[in-house]
């Protein structure tokens, strides 16, 4: 292999990324994303399957891919408006209180039932070092599964302000370029 060749197979970026550059957007939850302070790429993993063979019983690749979960945390704004929103997705999707509660998150604009209204779309942009998007992660129907509580506590010495996470599942996540073709 010549070295022209060897330098050719070689990373050509050398920076290396930046765990505070990220921005995220939900589409249809401004509110959440604003104040997001930390989130994750979440993990992905293959089950496996067995097969005999005269010797010995072997793992091969599997057919289910398993996602975890998509964890953002945020801070709280005064008025609650950004945890009352994951809050109240939550309500509305498990055990609502009364049929408002589940028509509101389930009607459009224009006030017609749309049920997809249950689930939104979200990108986690991955920044480089100059704070430029440099590659994205899409989540497609994304809705919550969990909120953390709210604790509060007089004995505190300094004014710490809450953060709450939220956990989502979601249907695929693919990572894509800033023009969204695929890395």
């Amino acid at each position: 292999m010549s070295s022209r060749n060897f330098y050719d197979h070689q990373i050509q970026n050398r920076n290396f990324m930046s765990p505070i550059g990220f921005k995220l957007n939900l589409a249809t939850k401004e509110k959440v994303d604003f104040f997001s302070n930390s989130a994750n790429v979440p993990g992905i993993s293959l089950g496996t399957a067995l097969q005999g063979t005269t010797f010995r019983i072997l793992d091969v690749p599997g057919d289910e891919v398993m996602y975890e979960d998509f964890t953002i945390n945020f801070l709280v704004d005064e008025d609650l408006k950004n945890y009352m929103i994951i809050h109240n997705w939550i309500t509305g999707l498990g055990i609502p209180e009364n049929f408002k509660q589940f028509k509101d998150l389930t009607t459009n604009s224009d006030g017609q039932p749309d049920e997809k209204l249950q689930f939104c779309d979200g990108t986690l942009h991955l920044l480089n070092s100059n704070y430029r998007s440099m590659a994205m992660v899409k989540f497609s129907d994304l809705f919550p599964v969990s909120l953390t509580s709210l604790q509060f506590n007089a004995t505190e010495n300094d004014v710490n302000y809450f953060t709450a996470e939220a956990s989502f599942k979601y249907t695929i996540y693919n990572i894509t370029d800033p023009t969204g073709i695929p890395l």
